[in-house]
């Protein structure tokens, strides 16, 4: 790459090195002068260990020991505690504040509702980007399918507090005694109807939902600003994605289409980086079979992926020893990071 983006983004399939090469370019970030912001919204938290940092990443941004200059801090996103700093920041008053956070739905379900770790991870992107504190942030992403979700999350909110769904939730539904209006009514047969939904769904939890989408209204209208800003953001000139694929010829269908998919999406593919890829043989010579076989493997697998991308940049990555574990091993990964960005144009 010519100019690295202000906004860094690694996606690709799970187990092809993302988390060590997102360390890595923030390594090189740093070195060249930038204060640069590691993050991570992968639920395995692998960035933690391999930049030595503790769970207080979860909560605030760390500096990472041993990092040039100074200049390297990384943060790891926890849903529930993202969610939590959110309503406290953006209720209108602390009775509103109160109300969300003592909700049993609200305490249950918040870290772990389909979906609220990729739109937490939105909300983190743009508290992170507003501060204006980095120069460059460098995004680790969980595995393929979980990074799509995070791409569509920002739309998916829109779209969300657009529905009709929400709007239900404000209408009285339950008396002042708690129970449903619409069973209220059936009398006696009412009463079985309830017994049966009580049963089948639980009527407490369906007044603390409607609760919850009631105590939270004020704050609708904050989260769609802020996500059609972020949706925005991954689609603007400075952030740039790269997409990290194995190597093999069968890795080739993923990675092609995930490439689309991010195309889809608006989104500037920087280029496409095939780590861990064995080295090619210079001769004949007594070399193992495995050896040769993966060798020819990777370089087959290499070229046709090459030829198959079309313009889009391709480089490569060799396969290291053992798996970088600390910041000097991704010192070491660094520099060949920084050959293959090279070679990216």
């Amino acid at each position: 790459m010519k100019r690295w983006p202000r906004l860094l983004v690694f996606v690709g399939a799970g187990g092809v090195g993302k988390t060590t090469l997102a360390a890595a370019a923030g390594w090189l970030s740093a070195r060249d002068g930038a204060r640069t912001l590691v993050m991570t919204f992968d639920p395995s938290h692998r960035l933690r260990q391999t930049l030595g940092v503790g769970a207080e990443a979860a909560l605030s941004e760390i500096p990472v020991a041993g990092a040039p200059g100074g200049r390297l801090r990384a943060s790891l996103l926890d849903a529930r505690t993202t969610f939590d700093r959110l309503v406290e920041r953006y209720a209108p008053d602390a009775a509103a504040r109160d109300r969300i956070l003592g909700n049993r739905f609200y305490r249950t379900f918040s870290g772990s509702l389909a979906g609220v770790l990729e739109y937490m991870a939105v909300e983190r992107l743009f508290e992170v980007r507003a501060a204006e504190r980095y120069d460059r942030i460098v995004l680790d992403t969980p595995p393929t399918r979980e990074a799509l979700d995070f791409l569509g999350a920002p739309r998916r909110i829109v779209e969300f507090l657009d529905s009709g769904i929400v709007r239900l939730a404000f209408r009285s539904w339950f008396d002042d005694s708690g129970r449903p209006r619409l069973t209220r009514r059936l009398g006696p047969l009412g009463r079985r109807v309830e017994a049966g939904l009580d049963e089948i769904v639980g009527v407490d939890l369906l007044r603390d939902m409607v609760e919850f989408f009631r105590a939270f209204g004020p704050l609708y209208e904050g989260f769609r600003a802020r996500a059609a800003e972020v949706e925005r953001l991954l689609r603007e000139p400075e952030t740039g994605f790269l997409l990290v694929a194995g190597p093999g010829e069968e890795r080739i269908p993923e990675t092609l289409y995930f490439a689309r998919r991010l195309r889809e999406h608006g989104c500037h593919l920087a280029g496409v980086l095939v780590n861990r890829l064995h080295p090619p043989l210079e001769s004949a010579g007594p070399w193992p079979p495995l050896l040769a076989f993966l060798s020819r493997r990777d370089g087959e697998g290499f070229r046709l992926l090459a030829e198959r991308l079309g313009e889009i940049p391709l480089g490569g990555l060799p396969l290291l020893g053992d798996e970088p574990a600390h910041l000097a091993g991704i010192e070491r990964v660094a520099g060949e990071l920084e050959t293959a960005l090279a070679g990216l144009g």
